[in-house]
Order: structure tokens, then sequence, then C-alpha cells
């Protein structure tokens, strides 16, 4: 039990890092071109965990690498379509459809390892996705974050949206490869696959003509690249494939998605954007969220005994 509540505080610490990833990678996409932005974040990565963790690779098995191959290539195809996304779309908008990868969990997590979500993970949900809409409504009325998605559904919501399903996918994947897996393997294989694929899309979408790569080096990028590589990749990574194991996909997915707050926070401080008051109510709700879940565990374990 105590083994499960750290892994869950550890997880909210990675959501915190990745809360602020939204406003700085929002900002650094002005000077880079997100395929490019995503080589360097990763390449970087590797190149730093490469003297502490290629031993443990070269001593892999198949299975383990297979693995770490299937994560890189799911973790680079969220992050692919996330970096684009946010070119296309509006923050708002970006925040809601995002966190909807809390309601694809359950449904890989029933494909996957035919496990259905308990009942109080499956009503946390119900509480963070309301959450959710509270938070993302900006305008008068809660329900106008509707109005806004309706109004004009963009290849940026689009991209978005195929985020928050890679997403869930790697949460389930993850639960499975992790418990049977050492970490560092899989950490240093999806990291440097995401930077290899990075670098391989940004040198298509160049050749082809789809877009024109930009690269201003400033130190605001120099920022960007330096806290996603080190914080948001090496960090979060690292603790997230070490301790997810020990909590349900479907409850993960539920403690991470509390970065839509955490962003707001940072986008309080970093540049000046008020919480309305609606906001604050989301916040909460994702909050009792992830309270009815816990509370639900502990009624199934003393019940169990």
């Amino acid at each position: 039990m105590v083994k499960k509540y750290c892994s869950e505080g550890l997880l909210l610490i990675i959501t915190i890092i990745w809360g602020a990833t939204f406003v700085i990678i929002k900002g650094a996409l002005n000077e880079i071109t997100p395929m490019l932005f995503i080589a360097v974040r990763f390449t970087i990565a590797a190149v730093l965990l490469f003297p502490f963790f290629i031993r443990p690779v070269l001593n892999s098995s198949k299975g383990t690498i297979k693995d770490g191959l299937i994560l890189g290539v799911i973790y680079f195809l969220g992050f692919a379509a996330q970096t684009i996304g946010l070119q296309y779309t509006t923050a708002t908008k970006s925040a809601f459809i995002t966190g909807t990868f809390v309601l694809f969990t359950p449904i890989f997590q029933l494909i996957f390892e035919k496990k259905i979500p308990g009942k109080g993970s499956l009503l946390g949900i119900l509480f963070v996705i309301i959450g959710l809409i509270f938070l993302s409504s900006k305008g008068n009325r809660v329900l106008d974050v509707f109005s806004e998605i309706g109004s004009g559904f963009n290849i940026g919501d689009f991209f978005t949206l195929i985020c928050a399903v890679f997403f869930a996918m790697y949460l389930v994947y993850l639960d499975i490869s992790s418990k049977k897996h050492d970490y560092k393997p899989l950490v240093f294989i999806q990291i440097s696959l995401t930077g290899l694929l990075g670098i391989i899309s940004a040198l298509f979408v160049s050749a082809t003509g789809m877009q024109v790569e930009k690269l201003i080096i400033n130190s605001s990028l120099i920022f960007a690249i330096i806290y996603t590589s080190v914080f948001a990749t090496i960090i979060a990574s690292t603790i997230q494939t070490k301790f997810q194991k020990a909590v349900t996909p479907t409850k993960a997915g539920i403690i991470l998605s509390f970065e839509p707050i955490f962003s707001a926070i940072f986008a309080l401080f970093i540049l000046s954007e008020k919480i309305s008051k609606f906001a604050a109510l989301g916040c909460a709700l994702i909050f009792l969220g992830l309270i009815v879940a816990e509370v639900f565990d502990k009624l199934n374990v003393v019940s169990n005994e």
C-alpha cells in the first residue's frame, strides 16, 4: 500500500512537470517547427542517458527491446500529434481534448489487458471529465467549451484528439511491459526511438516541402529545450516507466489528468492568465475524481479483507 501511494505521488510530481510544458512549448513553436523540436528534445535526452543506460540495454532480451520499440512508436506518435496540434488549435480546445485520454484509457485497458476498471475509477473519470469541461470553459457559460469546439473543429483539434488516443494507449501498454522488464532499457529505447523518428520526420517534412523548417536560436528556445529534455523527458519518463506499474492505468490516467490544472497555474504566473470561477470549480472536480477513486480503492481493500 505504501509503494502504491508513493508511486501515485511520483506520478503527480511528473504531472506538475508536464503542466509547465504546455506554456513553454507553445512559446517555443514560434522559434522552431514541431518535428525539429521533437527531434532535438528527445535526441538530447537520449545522449544524456546514454552513459548510464546503455549497459542495461545491451544486456536486454529481445522481448525487452521489442516492447521498448513499441512504446517508442506510441510515445512518438502521441508527442508528435500533440506538438503539431498546438500550432493550429487554441489553448482551451487543446486542454479539453487532450484531457479526454482519461476516457480512452479504460477502453484500451479492456482491449489489451482484458480488465474492466473498478466502479471507483469509472466514477472518478466522470468527475474528471466534468471538471475538464469547467476548467476549459473561458466564456460566461460552463458549456462554452463545446461551442468553441463545435464552431470550427480544425486540423489542430484532430491531431490533439489523436494525441489523446495514443497517450491512453501508451499508459496501458506501459502497464503491461513495465511489469515484465527492467525500466532502464525501456526508458532509453523509447526516448531514443522518439528522437530518431523525430529526425526522420523533420527531414521528410522539409524535403517534401510540407513545411519550411524554422530555427531561431534564442534564450527562450534554449530554456524550452533544456526543460523538456531534462525534466519533461528524462526525469518524467524514468519515473513513469519505473513506478506506474504499481498503479492501474485508469488510476494513472486520473492522476495525469491534473496536468491542465497545473498548466492553468503556470499560465497564471508566466502569462498572467486569470483563473476563472469555472476553472477553479473544474480543478476541484478533477481533484474530487481522484479522491473518489482512492476512497473506492480503500473500501474494496477493506471488503476483501
